[in-house]
């Protein structure tokens, strides 16, 4: 019987997981079976439970249930204990959980493969939630001169920042406090979402810059295309979705997948 992996979520039918990792399987050759889940609201525990009696061997952990797929793990990474948060579970050789996230790993792969630099730049991540926390080392281990986060709620940004202020020059405050130019700014906010846009400056990008959207879509997010007028080059997040994607194959299967075939391949059913 091949191994079980799943996506866990709520709601969960609009996954592009299991196409993903089915084609992560066929690519490399793993026999496994991934599907997706919508687990109750008030028993994740429970779903992850019933997962593994039927066999489940790890799963991704998508929205509403990254922090309380943190909570149940037995043992954590670094990073995810960092992010407060897991999208990786993997069940361990005794039966323990251990727990993972690999977002950030898929964001920063996504800019290298986009030939977006982060060492040595100005950086601006919009946004102070689960989404940013748990990006956030990896892009400050990646080296940038400075990385300032920018949030509606100011003490909600510098909190955040004081969190991670060990790993790099990273400071945090209002949007009124944003000052530009930046090489790369990053969105992390669900505005996008909505059609709309946080409060920023015209002059917020440099000569050069990159506006990165973790969220994704058939056309340009609001976020793109606004900062498209002010001559940033933009990136959505279908690549950081992959790229996650890929990681957590990687940590339960020890092959880490291609991840361009299977992008081009999202792009074009978008």
């Amino acid at each position: 019987m091949n191994d079980r992996y799943c996506v866990f979520g709520h709601p969960i039918g609009h996954s592009k997981s299991p196409v993903i990792h089915a084609a992560f399987a066929a690519q490399t050759g793993e026999a496994l079976e991934y599907t997706a889940i919508e687990a109750p609201l008030d028993d994740f525990a429970g779903a992850w439970r019933a997962f593994i009696a039927e066999g489940g061997r790890g799963a991704n952990v998508t929205v509403p249930f990254k922090e309380s797929a943190h909570r149940l793990c037995d043992t954590l990474s670094e990073r995810a204990r960092r992010a407060g948060a897991v999208n990786t579970l993997s069940l361990g050789a005794s039966g323990e959980t251990h727990g993972d996230t690999t977002d950030g790993l898929g964001l920063v792969g996504d800019l290298h493969r986009h030939d977006a630099a982060i060492a040595g730049k100005r950086v601006l991540v919009l946004g102070a939630g689960g989404a940013v926390r748990g990006v956030l080392e990896p892009l400050l281990e990646a080296g940038p001169a400075s990385l300032f986060i920018a949030n509606r709620t100011a003490a909600r940004a510098e909190a955040l920042a004081a969190d991670f202020a060990d790993l790099g020059a990273v400071t945090g405050g209002g949007y009124d406090t944003v000052r530009g130019p930046f090489d790369l700014v990053i969105n992390g906010t669900s505005a996008s979402l909505a059609g709309d846009l946080p409060p920023l400056p015209d002059d917020l990008f440099a000569a050069g810059g990159v506006a990165y959207d973790m969220m994704y879509g058939a056309e340009p997010t609001v976020f793109l295309r606004w900062a498209g007028e002010r001559g940033a080059r933009g990136i959505d997040g279908l690549g950081m979705l992959v790229g996650q994607a890929a990681e957590s194959f990687a940590l339960w299967r020890g092959r880490r997948p291609e991840v361009t075939p299977v992008l081009e391949r999202l792009r074009r059913e978008l």
